[in-house]
């Protein structure tokens, strides 16, 4: 867009503003007992400055002379998506951050409410040195944009600028990424373009920010397409800008998107990938789509993408489960198949879909795709949010492990999952009355056919959101030593740490349960990965030149494969 950036800026003496608003009659910002006129510019802006106003001040815009409204841009909102904006100063840029490259990159997700028992940012910190010893790479922040209450999960946000009130703010987030730097760690930000939540959403009362045209399963579709578009668009652009250049995040992971509907000749994404990368070289944007679809690389510009079969095809053989999206990765062949070729439907019949789904990820390397035993979503979803621990076990929970940190792809590790928490993770919110019990409801009725649906947690109970707090007493023991081991080894073997899909191949024996993983390198560098599904054990061939490296369980020799175990040789 031309002209002066929308939004609150800090200037000489003052504060400016700039705000996309057409279908109002007269705007104004309010701010230390004045009212200060914006006057009207080209297609629906409105521009104004307001001397004296700076940091720390909080401001309304007026709305037709009547209505008092947070800014679109929002910096800021100390008392909720319902109150005033707060301007911000966060100081010089961002110290410059060597991030890892891509194929280097080991996710580690976390939701800052209940990553600590207090919730914040600056608690979170205090956990790094923990991350790190780990061996993950890169930390990934579940949303942060302001939304109702004070728990949740924030893909309900509805400001998208404005950092979570209750984790510690703009200068909490700040705080955080520099700590997580001066870790070693890179940072990643989950953010949600493709909707926004219905409780403080007041964007339609500034213009067309939403359109009929199309739907998503969580709320009105952005308007990314139709007549204003421009604007819309480059309010999500310079969003996902703003987190890299002025937070120093290193990186996004775009939440659904699939639900991104645009019809436009340069596709949101492109736009999007294509202007953080300007702003930040070496800025890493993933996105979470489920269409199977190479182009969002090799078109778009996106870098990698969760890969959501491998999680589907493991938990299928660990626990027998496969209602909804799962029918159709029943069988040992569909788990090797996500070991060694990313997605298990690249245009094969989908029975789940009822039609056939995805393309080949021809050229694709193992670095743009991430994986996951668990992650928000896949535990989180599930009526009771078990983990996979607590579903199957630690002996088969250690094997989901070793499969996805040997895989030739990016491993992702949620919260807790390194040491083997079974607490749960659920669905949980703070809305007011009538949207709880509205969701209350709603739920209830998404897991009405499974048994035990009566007693689904309340999401808007405030034990939900304290029942899924870590339990930081629990942390240590061996399946933190065999994820300290298992990433020591992706750094230490070429052929582990390598992720070239081509030089992987994966198989499975039905029969006796078995799954076998095999990875080489130019180097000469090999590795052979055992997983033993079934609970008795098995002999094995002699393994060559290679030697064990490790075993979830105790072995009598490196050609004895317990029952529910896996080993890694390598020679």
């Amino acid at each position: 867009m031309t002209g002066p950036p929308l939004g609150p800026r800090l200037v000489e003496g003052g504060a400016a503003f700039g705000v996309w608003a057409p279908s109002v009659r007269s705007l104004a910002v309010r701010v230390g007992g004045r009212t200060v006129p914006l006057e009207p510019g080209e297609r629906g802006t409105w521009w104004g400055v307001v001397e004296g106003a700076g940091a720390g001040d909080d401001y309304v815009l007026v709305l037709d002379g009547e209505r008092e409204r947070p800014d679109p841009r929002s910096r800021f909102q100390p008392h909720g998506p319902h109150g005033p904006s707060r301007l911000v100063d966060l100081g010089p840029p961002p110290p410059a951050f060597a991030p890892p490259a891509l194929h280097e990159l080991v996710f580690y997700e976390l939701h800052c409410g209940t990553f600590t028992p207090e919730g914040t940012f600056e608690t979170a910190t205090q956990r790094l040195d923990h991350l790190a010893g780990l061996g993950v790479t890169a930390v990934e922040v579940m949303p942060v944009a302001a939304f109702p209450g004070t728990r949740g999960w924030g893909y309900d946000g509805v400001d998208l600028y404005a950092v979570h009130a209750a984790y510690g703010g703009p200068a909490g987030f700040r705080r955080f990424v520099d700590a997580c730097h001066d870790a070693g760690l890179a940072v990643f930000l989950d953010v949600v373009y493709n909707h926004l939540g219905p409780d403080g959403n007041y964007l339609g009362e500034f213009g067309p920010y939403f359109t009929d045209r199309y739907a998503t399963p969580w709320g009105r579709a952005v308007n990314l397409d139709g007549p204003g578009s421009d604007f819309v668009r480059e309010l999500v652009v310079d969003n996902a800008v703003m987190w890299v250049a002025e937070f120093g995040v290193d990186g996004l992971r775009l939440d659904a998107v699939h639900a991104l509907h645009d019809a436009s000749s340069v596709h949101l994404l492109e736009e999007l990938a294509g202007r953080v990368h300007a702003a930040r070289p070496g800025a890493v944007v993933v996105a979470e789509s489920d269409l199977h679809q190479p182009a969002l690389v090799t078109g778009y510009g996106v870098d990698a993408m969760w890969a959501d079969d491998l999680h589907h095809a493991l938990h299928v053989a660990l626990t027998g489960e496969a209602p909804g999206y799962l029918d159709g990765f029943q069988g040992l062949d569909k788990l090797a198949r996500a070991l060694h070729a990313g997605w298990v439907f690249t245009g094969q019949y989908h029975p789940a879909r009822d039609r056939r789904h995805g393309r080949e990820p021809a050229g694709l390397g193992g670095e743009r795709f991430v994986v996951y035993a668990q992650n928000h979503d896949q535990v989180g979803n599930r009526g009771f949010g078990e983990r996979l621990a607590a579903l199957v076990g630690p002996e088969l929970d250690a094997v989901a492990s070793v499969l996805v940190a040997c895989a030739p792809y990016l491993p992702l590790v949620f919260q807790g999952q390194e040491w083997g928490e079974t607490r749960p993770f659920l669905y949980f919110t703070d809305h007011r009355p009538e949207l709880a019990e509205a969701v209350r409801r709603g739920r209830r009725a998404e897991f009405a056919a499974f048994d035990g649906a009566a007693d689904v947690p309340d999401p808007n109970d405030p034990a939900s959101f304290e029942r899924s707090k870590l339990d930081w007493s629990r942390a240590g023991g061996p399946v933190l030593d065999l994820w300290r081991d298992l990433l020591r080894l992706r750094r230490e073997v070429p052929a582990l740490g390598n992720c070239r899909r081509d030089l992987a191949t994966a198989w499975a024996d039905r029969r006796r349960r078995l799954v076998t993983l095999e990875r080489t390198d130019p180097s000469g560098s090999r590795a052979l990965v055992v997983a033993n599904l079934s609970d008795r054990p098995q002999l094995l061939p002699d393994p060559d030149t290679l030697r064990l490296r490790l075993a979830t369980r105790p072995c009598s020799s490196s050609r004895d494969i317990p029952g529910a175990s896996a080993m890694i040789w390598t020679n």
